[in-house]
C-alpha cells in the first residue's frame, strides 16, 4: 500500500527543498502521489512533474495554497488540479506574489522599529528568488540571534495581530474557491482546526463549490481527524492530507507521515477524471 501527501511546500514559496528535491525526497520515502501546495504560486509544479517522469510509481498531483482572509485571521484553501498554464489563473496568482513582497518590506520596516534588525537583501537572498513570506523573514531573525526558533518568531512577532504582522491584498474564502474553479481545480479547506469555527466555514464554502477538508494533518490526533471525518460526511465532503512540509524545522512532519490513507487520495482523483474525462496523471 502507498504512501501519499497532499500538503508540500517548496522553494517556489517558502519551503527550503526545490520541487525537484521535494521529488526526489518522495520517492526516496516510497510515496505514490504528492501535491507541491505551494503559498499563492504554481512555479514548482512543471519542475516537478518533470522529475517525477523519472520514478513511474509516483504521480504529482498541481496543487496550490491560496491564503485569504476573515475578520478573525486567515483561511487557506488548497486547490487541485488547477491548470496552472490558465493566464487568469496565473494574473491573480502574480498580483498576490507583488502583495508578498510589499508586505514583506514592511514586516522588515515594522522588526526595525522595535529595535530588530535585519536586512532586506538578506530576506530576499533566502528566499532565492521564491515567492518571500513569513518563515524567509524569521530565517533571518533566527540567523542574527533575535529569536530561537521559527515558533518564536510568529508568536511574538510575525503572527496574526502580533507587532510586526502586516496584511496582503485580501482575498476571501470564497472568493478563492471560485478562482481554484475557473481553473478547472478542486478546492479544499486546509486545516480547518486552525479556524475558530471550521463547522460554519464548511458549511459556507460547501455552498460555493468546496470539494473536500484537510482531515489527515501535521500534528492532529485521532481525535481531531475523526472529528472532521465526521464533518467531511454530514457535508458529503472528500478528506485530504498532507505533512505541510517546509523543510525548515527538524520538529516537521516528514514527507508522507501525515497518515493519508491512499484510498482519500484516489477519490480525489477519481472526482477529478468525473469533472475532467481528459485529465491524464
Amino acid at each position: 500500500m502507498g504512501k501519499a501527501d497532499l500538503h508540500i511546500h517548496s522553494t517556489a514559496s517558502d519551503g527550503k527543498l526545490t520541487p525537484a528535491d521535494i521529488v526526489l525526497e518522495a520517492a526516496r520515502r516510497g510515496l505514490s502521489f504528492i501535491a507541491l501546495a505551494d503559498h499563492d504560486s504554481i512555479d514548482g509544479i512543471a519542475s516537478a512533474q518533470a522529475t517525477a517522469r523519472a520514478f513511474p510509481q509516483l504521480k504529482v498531483i498541481p496543487g496550490v495554497e491560496i491564503s485569504t482572509d476573515v475578520p478573525e485571521g486567515e483561511v487557506h484553501v488548497l486547490g487541485y488540479f488547477v491548470d496552472y498554464t490558465d493566464p487568469e489563473f496565473n494574473a491573480a496568482l502574480d498580483r498576490f506574489k507583488s502583495s508578498r513582497l510589499q508586505r514583506g518590506e514592511k514586516m522588515v520596516a515594522k522588526l526595525e522599529k522595535l529595535g530588530i534588525n535585519i536586512d532586506w537583501q538578506r530576506v530576499k537572498e533566502i528566499a532565492g528568488g521564491s515567492s518571500i513570506g513569513r518563515p524567509h523573514i524569521a530565517q533571518a531573525m533566527l540567523e542574527k540571534g533575535y529569536v530561537t526558533s521559527f515558533k518564536e518568531a510568529f508568536s511574538e512577532y510575525l503572527g496574526h495581530n502580533r507587532p510586526a504582522y502586516v496584511e496582503r491584498d485580501k482575498m476571501t474564502p470564497k472568493e478563492a474557491v471560485e478562482l481554484i474553479i475557473k481553473a478547472e481545480g478542486l478546492p479544499v479547506l486546509a486545516h480547518p482546526l486552525t479556524l475558530p469555527d471550521p463547522e460554519a466555514m464548511t458549511a459556507e464554502l460547501k455552498g460555493g463549490g468546496l470539494v473536500g477538508i484537510e482531515a489527515y494533518y501535521n500534528g492532529y490526533t485521532t481525535e481531531e481527524i475523526n472529528r472532521l471525518l465526521m464533518l467531511a460526511r454530514s457535508h458529503k465532503l472528500i478528506v485530504t492530507g498532507g505533512s505541510d512540509y517546509h523543510g525548515i524545522d527538524d520538529t516537521e512532519t516528514a514527507i508522507g507521515d501525515s497518515g493519508l490513507p491512499i484510498e482519500a487520495v484516489e477519490k480525489l482523483i477519481a472526482l477529478a477524471k468525473k469533472r475532467n474525462p481528459k485529465l491524464r496523471l
